[in-house]
């Protein structure tokens, strides 16, 4: 398992270091990033768009391809394309023949699951496809993409794309499924706050239970798979413990 934690004062410390591991990492050629929602990461897609790291890396050979999205429009505030665009896409102006949204505003999601599908297909050589970059957030309950716990998503193995139901509003939601995060050759998962302690230590430490800690699969990810928490999401990660008074 090709698994590391890095630890960081706070979130800002986190997000450059995640930029500066994004660009030392990108190969001269096309590269095919996958992007989470949430807001752990838009710190570092901001960061992305700035100086020095716009011009660190040829953003024009970059396709960017999303985890999962909910199940609203591309302009609601909910939806993770939206916060992409106006953070990254937008400000470096980058090619919309390279952006492949996830079309979860579709009213079948099982259709748009399979037109997402093929759009993958279309851009990969590989089935499951597999991303030169993931990258994640995790929820206090242990989940990743839109993988919740106890879901029947989690047992997937055929499908790359599937349409899923989260246990908050928007319930609606695309998601990639597990073969496809377990063949990426770099997972970058982001943690910031006390509330993702213990999911960040059930995911690195617990007992196998993927069903209740669906973070858990990135233990079989093939790839490297890099966890950066700040302090208060590590606090509970064994060697990572504040000190006893």
């Amino acid at each position: 398992m090709n698994t590391e934690l890095f630890t960081f004062g706070d979130p800002g410390e986190m997000a450059r270091r995640a930029a500066e591991v994004i660009v030392a990492a990108a190969p001269p050629g096309s590269w095919r990033i996958a992007l989470s929602g949430g807001t752990t990461p838009r710190p570092l897609y901001s960061l992305l768009a700035q100086e020095p790291y716009r011009s660190a890396m040829d953003w024009s050979r970059v396709d960017l391809f999303w985890v999962d999205e909910r199940a609203v429009p591309p302009d609601h505030p909910d939806s993770n394309f939206r916060a992409a665009r106006e953070l990254l896409i937008d400000p470096l102006g980058l090619p919309q023949d390279r952006i492949h949204r996830m079309p979860a505003d579709c009213p079948d999601l099982d259709a748009a699951a399979r037109a997402y599908e093929s759009e993958l297909a279309r851009a990969f050589e590989t089935s499951p496809p597999s991303f030169d970059l993931v990258v994640l957030g995790i929820g206090a309950d242990g989940h990743i993409a839109s993988l919740f716990p106890g879901s029947e998503t989690l047992n997937e193995t055929r499908r790359g794309v599937v349409a899923a139901e989260a246990p908050v509003e928007p319930r609606g939601r695309l998601t990639l499924t597990p073969p496809v995060l377990r063949r990426a050759v770099r997972i970058l998962v982001l943690v910031s706050g006390a509330a993702k302690a213990e999911a960040l230590a059930r995911a690195l430490e617990g007992p196998f239970e993927p069903d209740r800690c669906p973070a858990q699969i990135l233990r079989e990810a093939q790839g490297r798979v890099i966890w950066m928490a700040d302090a208060a999401a590590a606090s509970r990660v064994r060697g990572n413990e504040p000190p006893k008074r």
